[in-house]
Parts: structure tokens; C-alpha cells; sequence
């Protein structure tokens, strides 16, 4: 059984005028966008303008996070968990860089650039610890599609003047490392304008759908190398339906030397990856570096690419080519592209970052990891590298298997880079059936996300349509329009719950001061003659009819037709008044003289508060009016609008509830406003939303203090409310 404690509070009935007066408000100035842009410590510390030691070092811990975590670096504790998880890390790496430039249809030795440059440079400028930053698939296929695009397997490519007299594979080459240049020039941009806000449009379930649906592209896309078939790459809408259309078509001619590696290298790896996680070895099994030596051998030993005609590897690039500027027409071609794979890029990474950093206890800064991955992109794209980000698996393992900071990240790095100056050549013989399985394998865990589809069901439809619609559109459309049609279906999603918001009456639980929806409690009581109304959502131009209609209904009358009645009856009862046509029999009432009622057509005016100015009596509404003069009854003589979950209030709306609490104190209803945020009432006041009729004394900062001030005001009620308020 719960105990129960009791807290006791005896303060005055406060309104927010009689609050304000009683305790003051601190001025404060709210700083400005610009205040809080980072370049701003850069342009001081360039131009030299007020910049002391302590700004100096600020800058540099913000743009080299290096620095701050090399300062408490455990030399003996981390540094062999640092280099255990990097050679691990970098082994995967390199298997990953050359399976993953054949979804960026790039030769493979150009995925080893992928997985050193970018890596080294986050060494320096990223706030993440864990992170293994080099190509991940999703980025890879996306470029890919660019690659095709402009230069197809099929067909010319598209007209670009530096493409003459070059390679099919030389013009990919160009075509990967300028969109890489120019998806790092956005990233860095984004980061320096302090914008790395804009992945909060790009939530979980929209990246679990996207992510998805890249899974499925990205298997149909390996098939071609599991059954050692000639198919050329498509881009554009309904592209993995032609790929599908020849793999099946040409599938009598598949190899079966290339499919009978790839059954035994994507079950072998399955295996050792299930043993690894249910034993959780300290050290995993390294099962894709152990079965790419196997398969190397075996392909060398019998000579693979002669006898059973395996598409294999061939030539690595052996060191490094000299850097290659970007390409300004390929930039044109594909800057839209080149937006889409900067912003899915930091949101997956960003959104693994953030993972591990909750995970052991660090902070990471999402403007900061834009200037990380836009430098790193930069850097790489004029190394003849395509997009990093961070593989899910490789990031994995590198905190699995010990990494503690990025010299793990350094260390594959140096691994990379090994294989690319000295030991390369031996991957010549690789077949590429083998990268295409592996690919395959590591896909396990997006193609897993399809469980969320049974998870959402039972939890939440709305996030379930977000989820099939950007994975179906993804699929069909492909990743970019996919991607599109993701943000557009969440975004509809948020106007929609905004727009048409749970609007409800609040009543009182018995014995307490706490206010609840009333048909959600038994022990409930609801004041007489009283409406809560409450708003939980941000009023703007948008929502706030909704609002209006829904609060007409939860009141039962509409102040607007109620005040027409109301000055339409008064101007027949002075006319009849006038003619002899009635007689007064109270100060307050009105008696019949006949039932003869002349029609008023002028509806000038009838929105007007009611006046009494001219009429020697003052109309008892609620009592029996003339012949033929009806006024809709008001049951209510106070109406509280908590705006306790109103967040924001636009100038739009603010017109349209002005207009309405007047409809309101014009039948003579009062209104009271509780718990609204003081820069919502700051900005009313700005708008002139204040004049005779609407008072700030209608405000309160609470709904108990509110009630308690209309049990005052309304002693008739005081009975109801002393029972249930009062305590």
C-alpha cells in the first residue's frame, strides 16, 4: 500500500496582475540568433576585437574537441583497448571500403580512400568518441545512383567537358569525388551557421523507414555480383524493378562458382556473427577477414577468374593518386542530390553518436559534428574518396571490442592505409561475389527493422503510416524522392496533430486542487455554471477555427448568434416600447402590450456590445421576454481557458481570440485565461491585444486560483465549490 504524504500551501488568491506586483519580474535580454553564432568568436579571435586568452582557448576546444579529451586520456587503462579495437576495426574497414564502392559503382580500391581520409580528419574535429567514420552503405548506393545517372553503363554519359578522352571509370571517379566535395561544402555550412537543428525533422521512424527501404535497394544491387551477372545499374523511379526485371531475366546464366561462394561465405559469416553475440567474446571473431583470406586463396589457387570466368577485384590502385578538384558542372548536375546525402549522412551518424555518447557518459555537439563530417568530405572528395558517415556494424565493433576515443579510429585508419600503400595487391584475386555477400550479411540489421512494422501497430498508427509510406516511396520512388516523400508524410503528420489537437473540459478530482479531463475520472466534480477549457497545443493561424468551433461546442452556444439575438430583441422591445407596445411591471422586466412585433432588417451593429444607454430598464435575459423575442439561453457565467500547454500564439490567432473572448464578455460570461507563459502575455501586450473590454485581469496563474477567485465573485456557487475546491 502506497503512503500517503500531505503538503499544505497558504498563500493569497494571486492574479497575474496582483502576482506581478507582489513579486518582481527580472529584465532579462534574450540574445539573438546572432548572438549565439559561433562565427562570431572566429571573426574575433581573426580581426582581434576583444578577444582575451579565455575566448582563444573556447574557440580552439570547440573547433579541435581533440584537445579536450587528450587532456584526460588513461594512457595505461585505454591505450590496449584503443589498438585492439582499431586493428579489428580496421580490418572490417578495409573489407567495407572495397565492398561498398560497388554500390557507389566506383572500382573498389577507391572505397579504401573512403574509409582512410575522412577518418583522420574527424580524428581532430569530431566530438564523438566511438564513431568509425568512413563509407556506409545507404551514402554508398546514393551516390551511386548519381554515378549512374551521370555516367550510365549504357549510353553516353552526360555532357561534361572534363570527361573527355577519360575512362568509364575515371569519369565515375570525378563524378563520386565532386558530389563527396560538394556534400562536405553543405555539411560544413550547416554547421557553421549552427543549423545542425534541421535533423529533428528526420526522426527515428523516418530514418528506420528510409534505412529500410535502403536495405532492399541495396541487396537487390548485390545480386548481380552473387550470380555473376552482367546487369547495368538504373537511377531514377522504379529502378529496382528494372534491376529485378534482368536479374530474373538473365538468371539461367548465372555462375555458379560465384553463387556457390557467396551460399558459403554468407552462411559461415552468419553463424560465427551468432556466436559471437551470444557468447559476447571480448575479442569477436574476425569471420569476414578470415573468409576474404579463405576466398582470396582459394581464387588465387585455382585461378577463379580463368576457369570459372568470376568477376574478381583486378587491379588496386597501389598508393595514392594526386588530389583531383571538383568538378564544377558535375556539382550542377547534382547539388540537389548532393543536399539529400549530406542531411541523411549526419542523421545517421549523429543519431549513432548520440547512442554511444549516452551510453558512456559524454557530450556531443551536433553543430560541431556538421564542421567534423563537412571537413572530412571535403578532404576526402579531393582524395578521390566518396561520402563517409558511419557504418552501424564497424561502429560496433570498434566499441565492442574496447575503443574508448578516436585513436582507435586512427589506428584502422593506419590499417587502411597499410593496405592501400603495401599489402593491396594481394586482394587482387578477391572475387567480387564474396564483397557482394558480405554486403549482404551486414545488411541483417536494417532488414531486421522491419519488425517496428507489429511494434508500431500496437503503439502508434501515426508513426506506423510514417514508417511504411517513406519505406514503400523509397523503394518505388527511390532513396532521394523516398526520402522527400518521408519528410512531406511526417511534416503532414505534425500540422495534422497540431492543427486538430484533444481539446477537452477539465474538472475538479474531490479533495483536490488538481484538474482533470472529466471523462476520464469517476471521483470528479465539475463547478456549476463553470467551463475549463483546456488548449494543449501552440495556437496559430492554422488551428485556431478548430479552437473556436470546439470551444462553441464545449460551452453548448455560440457567443456571436447569442449577442445578434440578444441586440436584434432589445431594438423590437425600444421600438415596441416607443409605440406603447409594452409596459414595465419591474425595473427589470418587460410585460406585452399586444403581440403585434414589427420585423427589423438592419442588422447594422448587432456585433456591438448590448445597449442599454436609451431604454428605462435593464433586460433580465434569463426571464420571459415579450411575444414572439427569443434569445438562445447561456448556461455559464464564467468560461477559463487553460493555456498551460500553449506554447507559442500567433498574430492570426491572436485577432480571432480577441474577437472571440469579446463575443463572450459581451453576453456576459467571464473570461479568465491560467497558467500562460509570460512571453505569450509579453506579446500580447505588444499587439495591442488589451483595451476596455479585455483586461489583464483576466489572467491567473493557476486554474485552483481562478476557481477560488470566482467562488468569491459567485457565492451562489459557493456551496458546490466549498465541497470539492476547498481543501
Amino acid at each position: 500500500m502506497l503512503s500517503v504524504r500531505i503538503y499544505l500551501v497558504t498563500r493569497p488568491i494571486f492574479s497575474e496582475d496582483s502576482f506581478s506586483a507582489e513579486y518582481k519580474k527580472i529584465d532579462r535580454q534574450h540574445k539573438s540568433l546572432r548572438d549565439h553564432h559561433k562565427l562570431r568568436i572566429i571573426f574575433m579571435f581573426v580581426f582581434g576585437h576583444s578577444c582575451d586568452g579565455k575566448r582563444v582557448k573556447n574557440a580552439l576546444l570547440s573547433l579541435l574537441p581533440i584537445i579536450a579529451w587528450m587532456k584526460i586520456y588513461r594512457l595505461k587503462e585505454w591505450l590496449l583497448g584503443d589498438v585492439v579495437s582499431g586493428v579489428s576495426t580496421g580490418l572490417v574497414a578495409v573489407l567495407q571500403g572495397l565492398a561498398f564502392a560497388l554500390l557507389a559503382s566506383l572500382p573498389p580500391g577507391y572505397g579504401l580512400y573512403s574509409a582512410f581520409f575522412p577518418a583522420v580528419v574527424y580524428f581532430f574535429l569530431g566530438t564523438s568518441r566511438h564513431l568509425s567514420v568512413g563509407p556506409f552503405p545507404v551514402l554508398s548506393l546514393m551516390v551511386g545512383a548519381v554515378v549512374t545517372r551521370i555516367v550510365p553503363d549504357v549510353g553516353p554519359p552526360a555532357n561534361i567537358t572534363e570527361f573527355e578522352g577519360l575512362t568509364i571509370n575515371q569519369q565515375r571517379v570525378i563524378v563520386a569525388s565532386s558530389i563527396t566535395f560538394l556534400m562536405g561544402i553543405f555539411q560544413l555550412a550547416m554547421g557553421l551557421l549552427q543549423v545542425g537543428f534541421i535533423v529533428i525533422y528526420l526522426s527515428d521512424t523516418l530514418i528506420s523507414g528510409f534505412t529500410t527501404a535502403a536495405a532492399v535497394h541495396i541487396l537487390v544491387s548485390q545480386l548481380k555480383f552473387v550470380f555473376g551477372l552482367k546487369v547495368p545499374s538504373f537511377s531514377g523511379p522504379l529502378n529496382i524493378f528494372y534491376t529485378l526485371e534482368q536479374i530474373f531475366l538473365q538468371i539461367t546464366k548465372a555462375n555458379v562458382a560465384d553463387v556457390v561462394t557467396s551460399i558459403i561465405i554468407i552462411v559461415a559469416v552468419i553463424a560465427v556473427k551468432e556466436i559471437n553475440e551470444r557468447f559476447k567474446l571480448r575479442v569477436p571473431i574476425p569471420i569476414e577477414v578470415i573468409m576474404t583470406i579463405i576466398a582470396c586463396g582459394v581464387s588465387y589457387g585455382f585461378n577463379f577468374e580463368e576457369i570459372f570466368k568470376v568477376d574478381v577485384i583486378g587491379n588496386i590502385v597501389n598508393g595514392y593518386e594526386s588530389p583531383l578538384a571538383p568538378n564544377v558542372e558535375v556539382m550542377k548536375e547534382g547539388a540537389v542530390d548532393a543536399i539529400t546525402i549530406a542531411i541523411v549522412g549526419f542523421a545517421v551518424a549523429f543519431s549513432v553518436a548520440k547512442v554511444y555518447s549516452v551510453k558512456h557518459d559524454y557530450i556531443i555537439d551536433g553543430n560541431q559534428e556538421l564542421i567534423a563530417f563537412g571537413a572530412s568530405n571535403i578532404f576526402g572528395g579531393a582524395f578521390r574518396s566518396f561520402a563517409a558517415s558511419t557504418a552501424l556494424s564497424r561502429t560496433a565493433v570498434q566499441e565492442s571490442t574496447g575503443g574508448k576515443t578516436q585513436i582507435a579510429s586512427l589506428i584502422s585508419a593506419l590499417i587502411v592505409l597499410i593496405t592501400i600503400v603495401g599489402i593491396g595487391f594481394l586482394l587482387e584475386p578477391l572475387p567480387k561475389s564474396v564483397l557482394g555477400a558480405l554486403v549482404i550479411v551486414n545488411l541483417k540489421g536494417m532488414l531486421m527493422q522491419f519488425r517496428e512494422i507489429c511494434y508500431l501497430w500496437t503503439r502508434d498508427k501515426t508513426d506506423l503510416v510514417i514508417w511504411v509510406l517513406t519505406c514503400v516511396a523509397a523503394i518505388i520512388l527511390g532513396l532521394d524522392l523516398g526520402l522527400a516523400v518521408g519528410v512531406g508524410v511526417e511534416l503532414i503528420t505534425v500540422v495534422f496533430r497540431a492543427q486538430f489537437p484533444r481539446c477537452c473540459i477539465l474538472a475538479n478530482i474531490i479533495g483536490t486542487d488538481i484538474y482533470r479531463d472529466r471523462k476520464d475520472y469517476l471521483c470528479i466534480h465539475e463547478p456549476d455554471k463553470v467551463k475549463i477549457f483546456r488548449i494543449p497545443s501552440p495556437i496559430f493561424f492554422a488551428n485556431i477555427e478548430f479552437f473556436r468551433d470546439k470551444l462553441i461546442q464545449a460551452v453548448g452556444f455560440s457567443p456571436l448568434r447569442v449577442l445578434r439575438k440578444r441586440n436584434k430583441a432589445l431594438r423590437k422591445i425600444k421600438k415596441m416600447i416607443k409605440n406603447g407596445e409594452l409596459q414595465m411591471s419591474s425595473p427589470t422586466a418587460l410585460v406585452p402590450a399586444s403581440d403585434k412585433l414589427d420585423d427589423e432588417n438592419n442588422t447594422d451593429d448587432l456585433d456591438q456590445p448590448t445597449d442599454f444607454s436609451d431604454l428605462p430598464v435593464q433586460v433580465n435575459w434569463k426571464a420571459e421576454l415579450p411575444a414572439n423575442i427569443s434569445v438562445p439561453p447561456v448556461d455559464i457565467h464564467s468560461l477559463v481557458l487553460d493555456f498551460s500547454a500553449v506554447s507559442f500564439i500567433d498574430i492570426s490567432a491572436l485577432k480571432v481570440l480577441k474577437m472571440t473572448l469579446k463575443e463572450f464578455i459581451r453576453v456576459d460570461v467571464e473570461v479568465y485565461i491560467v497558467s500562460c507563459d509570460v512571453y505569450i502575455r509579453e506579446k500580447m501586450h505588444d499587439c495591442m491585444f488589451f483595451d476596455d473590454e479585455i483586461k489583464t485581469s483576466m489572467f491567473f496563474p493557476t486554474l485552483h486560483d481562478v476557481m477560488l477567485h470566482i467562488l468569491t465573485k459567485h457565492p451562489d456557487c459557493s456551496q458546490d465549490i466549498n465541497k470539492n475546491v476547498l481543501h
